[in-house]
């Protein structure tokens, strides 16, 4: 691995709420042990700004994760 090599952590999710400033509200599809999947904040990408493509409440989401913790960007819109 070099330097400018960054590891880009994927996950999916339902879009729970839609908050204003492109800010949604995901509920992670949980694990396998069961449970809720927990629920994060969400922006979403300049490509999917760009293209104007819409994420409504209930959509499945493909998410990469913010490296310090906090939010995630939506990258791509499954269903």
């Amino acid at each position: 691995m070099s330097d400018g090599e960054d590891i880009k952590t994927t996950v999916n999710g339902t879009v729970e709420e839609v908050l204003p400033n492109s800010l949604f509200r995901i509920r992670l599809i949980p694990s396998e042990e069961g449970g809720e999947g927990e629920l994060i904040l969400a922006y979403l990408a300049g490509k999917m700004r760009l293209h104007r493509i819409r994420v409504l409440v209930g959509d499945q989401v493909e998410m990469i994760l913010d490296p310090y913790g906090g939010r995630a960007r939506i990258v791509r819109r499954l269903t």
